[in-house]
């Protein structure tokens, strides 16, 4: 997934956290929001809580998409699609136009209540499966990760198998 020279930029990029700190405070904001939502279509209390939480969600949504195509830049050396993340950058872009058409709607009126939080939903819908392409790509990046070996002692060479079983 990653070349030597890429996992040595993000590595030692200040972007890479700022992707690390981001994602999950998204996704509280998501589940916050989530949480808003549906219990005002089951309620109909909260609407104005419930309308406000989609538009911090997306601002969130736009910060990271942001800064992470600034990341892109600095491992990869493009903005977005590099082929490393082709597809998680292809879902990203539909989970961005569907956050968007719900921001279109609000602020135009031209969507009912209905049409804006089944908009909200199929955003969320399409947030999480575009949170998984990225786990299970972060999950790819670990195990294909080069092994540590620690450096053992001359007098713990009997524990050598366990110190670089301990270091994988």
């Amino acid at each position: 997934m990653y070349t030597p020279e890429e996992r040595v930029r993000r590595d030692s990029s200040k972007w890479t956290l700022v992707q690390g700190l981001l994602a999950p405070v998204q996704f509280l904001i998501f589940g916050v929001s989530l949480y808003l939502v549906l219990d005002y279509l089951n309620t109909g209390r909260n609407y104005e809580w419930a309308v406000w939480s989609v538009v911090v969600k997306t601002m969130a949504l736009y910060t990271i998409m942001i800064t992470g195509a600034i990341w892109e830049k600095v491992v990869f050396g493009q903005y977005l699609f590099h082929e490393s993340f082709f597809w998680e950058d292809v879902f990203s872009m539909l989970v961005i136009v569907l956050h968007s058409l719900y921001l279109f709607g609000l602020f135009t009126g031209i969507a009912d209540e209905g049409v804006l939080f089944a908009t909200a939903l199929a955003a969320y819908l399409a947030y999480v499966i575009n949170a998984a392409q990225f786990i299970w790509k972060l999950r790819q990046a670990r195990l294909s990760a080069p092994a540590v070996v620690q450096p053992v002692a001359a007098d713990d060479s009997a524990d050598a198998p366990l110190a670089i079983a301990r270091a994988a």
